[in-house]
């Protein structure tokens, strides 16, 4: 018994040392291969042609995505959350129901501002019929002047109570109106921060609501740049989890710049369509500014990971040469290359296989015919 138990108990230990030495097999295999490749005469890989692009002067920014309408909803009458009618994330209309505080006491409040708006109307119309019997019987003399004044006085007085009444009656349906949550807009549920059977109390915020059809973003400049930044520039960002490109526009640009001097406040409208960008996305930009500017540049999508220092391989005479080169932000899907000059071969597919001084040998040539 006890050696079936020795055996069982080391039927998982054969099992994982096993899968551990396969996989390290595959991996010295991958490594093998590599230092093969790297050993033989030439390395195959395909090369892009450095090109002369215009590009326009930049300033940089970054900032985050905010819905241009957006709206905390806060609970403006006293009372119990008796339902809750979305989830966050939920679309919703302009007017839609989010949630409802009890409506029992307010709904019996509008009845009873109804009954005695009703009350002070019938009263108002008997003091109007009394008023007008005595101005007749006035001018037949059959009352007297002060009587005929009095008669006068209740009758204003009536019409008096009725217009507070009908007041009474329209503070309570706003109260009933009150203890309704309804979307401002048409959008979508960014947050709900109650749940049913709670207490609420006026200010206590309840949802959120945004609209990320149009978004913004309020971005910080240094002050050097504020002669360069004009309404109606153009705008490219690149934001976080987005593997895109994305365009905006200045709107609008501070009066004045902030209170120790150093940074301008602009204002950016970007259009989000398909709603594939959302607010609180934390991006990295540049404003592209007046004039054109001739550079050496390369496909954004060689240099899509590459920071703005990098490294990359270049073809001379049949050999990879590495080279440091300073990338700037990109621009209708070029970057500029400070380093290299327009007409450079640089490696682009086989590029991790290389070393310094690796043989090349070209498989194909792919330069961007994107014009300059």
């Amino acid at each position: 018994m006890r050696t079936k138990t020795i055996v069982y108990a080391l039927i998982p230990v054969a099992i994982i040392a096993g899968a551990a030495t396969y996989h390290r097999s595959l991996r010295n295999a991958e490594l093998d291969h590599q230092s093969a490749v790297k050993t033989e005469d030439s390395v195959p890989v395909s090369l892009v042609t450095v090109q002369e692009r215009s590009f326009r002067p930049a300033v940089a920014f970054t900032g985050n995505l905010l819905a241009v309408n957006r709206a905390v909803l806060k609970a403006e009458v006293t009372g119990r959350l008796t339902r809750v009618a979305v989830q966050e994330g939920d679309s919703v209309a302009a007017g839609a129901l989010l949630g409802s505080i009890d409506e029992d006491d307010y709904q019996l409040g509008v009845q009873a501002a109804e009954a005695q708006a009703a009350q002070a109307r019938a009263q108002a119309l008997q003091g109007q019929r009394d008023n007008d019997r005595a101005v007749m019987l006035l001018e037949k003399r059959s009352i007297t002047r002060q009587s005929a004044q009095q008669s006068e006085t209740a009758y204003l007085a009536t019409k008096a109570a009725a217009q507070a009444a009908e007041s009474n009656l329209g503070l309570a349906r706003l109260r009933l109106k009150k203890a309704r949550l309804s979307s401002p807009f048409a959008g979508q549920v960014a947050r709900r921060l109650v749940q049913p059977g709670e207490m609420l109390s006026p200010g206590q915020a309840a949802f959120e609501v945004v609209d990320n059809r149009k978004l913004e973003i309020q971005a910080d400049l240094p002050a050097e740049v504020m002669a360069q930044v004009k309404v109606g520039q153009k705008a490219a960002f690149r934001a976080v989890g987005v593997n895109r490109q994305v365009e905006g526009v200045v709107t609008q640009i501070s009066p004045s710049l902030s209170q120790d001097g150093r940074t301008l406040r602009v204002r950016l409208e970007v259009a989000n369509v398909d709603g594939s960008l959302k607010s609180g996305l934390f991006v990295e930009g540049n404003i592209l500014a007046e004039g054109e500017q001739k550079k050496a540049a390369l496909p954004g999508t060689l240099l899509k990971a590459q920071d703005r220092d990098a490294e990359l391989y270049v073809a001379e005479n049949g050999v990879a040469r590495r080279r440091k080169v300073v990338l700037g932000p990109e621009q209708a899907g070029f970057r500029p290359v400070d380093g290299l000059a327009v007409g450079a071969q640089v490696v682009d597919s086989g590029k991790d296989l290389l070393s310094d001084g690796t043989k090349l040998r070209v498989v194909t040539g792919s330069p961007v015919n994107g014009g300059k």
